[in-house]
């Protein structure tokens, strides 16, 4: 029994694959950020950035915040801000699902949706004029150390605790590039043979929740040196990927776990023996308005 849905964020199950993995040698783990109660990993990044916040006196309840968001951690931030009893404004795409903005609506989010031609880049640069223009405040993922905190904090010790410290491998979509920063820095505290590999797109491929970023908007939070390898992986092999885990392991996500674990498997046939973990970063639910399970 818990006495506050907050204290249900992390502490996510590891699942063994099954069927995909064909190496004997090598496990393949995918860790299920689904289950957190905003149903993606972002809830650790979007708790860590208001609690750190408000208790430091960063932003009150008087302020207006506001956030750009490809959807995740929108999600995240707006339940979160709800508890809080926060105003917040998040500014998306206008092609994402129509479930991430209705759920950030249910949870009282006011969500503006900008031009698609513009992507993600144009959706933050709003929210940076709303914050230069009309005082709000922003939380600002991309630059904000409390994001990658949250997983040096959570994510990297659950990872290195369930596997008995017999990681060899741990694979991420990288977005904002908190989750790849913070468990890479805990994890090679630990072990720093540890390898640790981010998941961009191939070029023009467009995944939602994993970017290869032009210069001017790479994630201050962003340390090439805590990425020993990077993968990449196209749109096809990443929708393919998703419906695989649904069908075969009964692991039901979106596109950017479909690319983690097309890299994950990848690697399980390159390498002779090892413990690979994958992130699985939210769940398959938001996405069925879009072609993804067609």
């Amino acid at each position: 029994m818990s006495n506050s849905l907050l204290s249900l964020i992390g502490n996510t199950p590891l699942v063994k694959s099954r069927v995909l993995n064909t190496n004997p040698n090598v496990s393949v783990y995918f860790k299920m950020e689904g289950h957190n109660p905003g149903g993606s990993v972002k809830d650790r990044a979007a708790y860590n950035m208001i609690k750190t916040g408000y208790d430091n006196g960063d932003f009150t309840a008087n302020d207006k915040l506001i956030e750009a968001t490809s959807g995740n951690t929108g999600i995240a931030l707006a339940m979160i801000a709800g508890v809080y009893g926060l105003d917040i404004e998040l500014v998306m795409p206008e092609n994402s699902t129509k479930e991430r903005v209705q759920t950030m609506r249910a949870y009282g989010a006011k969500v503006t949706l900008t031009s698609s031609d513009v992507g993600i880049e144009g959706a933050r640069d709003y929210a940076e004029s709303k914050v230069a223009n009309e005082g709000y405040i922003m939380m600002n993922q991309f630059g904000n150390p409390n994001n990658w905190k949250a997983h040096y904090n959570t994510t990297g010790p659950e990872i290195w605790n369930d596997t008995h410290g017999e990681i060899t491998h741990f694979v991420s979509a990288m977005g904002t590039t908190g989750t790849i920063m913070g468990t890479s820095t805990y994890l090679k505290e630990k072990n720093s043979d540890i390898q640790i590999v981010g998941v961009q797109p191939s070029d023009n491929a467009s995944i939602p929740g994993i970017r290869k970023w032009p210069e001017e908007y790479l994630p201050k939070i962003f340390d090439a040196k805590k990425v020993d390898r990077i993968m990449e992986v196209n749109e096809v092999e990443a929708k393919e990927m998703a419906r695989k885990l649904a069908k075969e392991e009964g692991i039901f996500s979106g596109m950017s776990s479909g690319g983690a674990a097309t890299v994950a498997l990848r690697l399980a046939q390159e390498i002779e023996k090892g413990t690979i973990v994958s992130i699985v970063c939210d769940r398959g639910d938001r996405y069925l308005s879009s072609s993804l399970f067609d």
